[in-house]
């Protein structure tokens, strides 16, 4: 008598914090944590990434624009109500995201593994099942704090970014 085939089981494509879920195309705010996180895998090695380290890559505008895309989780989370302290976590873990992640390449390399917007869905999935109240207006104004800390800090470094550029440039471009 034949023995069954044995195959292992297919490896979901996976969240790494949540290694069970697949982003429903049905849920946006899923679709753009896989998207800047975890949409692609270097085969063999089993290691993903997304377009937050690729977007990186662009000096000082790249992080910029993916630390955006990632305040969308944020708000939303004051939207579904989510407490104060989730809230913080959130702001945090992006805040460091943006942070590290402007260091030039061990910035993306801190990226690629740091998942942020993973980590926040999972705080968002976590609280949305524990049934959270609706938002009030001192939740707006706390993520309000959040936002305009975050913002001076990508402001900062958008300021910074531009004065390195244009003094390597007045450098290069400077004859003796």
């Amino acid at each position: 008598m034949r023995e069954p085939m044995r195959t292992e089981p297919e490896r979901p494509r996976v969240y790494r914090i949540h290694p069970d879920r697949n982003p429903s195309p049905d849920d946006p705010l899923e679709m753009l944590a896989y998207w800047l996180d975890s949409a692609f895998e270097i085969p063999g090695l089993r290691w993903r990434f997304g377009l937050d380290p690729l977007i990186g890559l662009i000096p000082g505008l790249g992080d910029l624009a993916s630390t955006f895309m990632s305040l969308f989780i944020l708000a939303a989370a004051v939207r579904y109500g989510v407490p104060k302290i989730t809230l913080l976590r959130m702001g945090l873990n992006l805040g460091i995201d943006f942070t590290v992640g402007a260091i030039p390449v061990v910035g993306d390399l801190f990226d690629a593994s740091w998942k942020a917007n993973l980590r926040n869905m999972e705080l968002l999935r976590r609280s949305r099942s524990m049934g959270s109240s609706r938002a009030t207006l001192s939740d707006y104004l706390f993520v309000g704090v959040i936002f305009a800390i975050l913002l001076v800090i990508l402001v900062g470094a958008a300021m910074l970014t531009w004065a390195l550029i244009s003094g390597v440039v007045s450098l290069l471009t400077t004859k003796v």
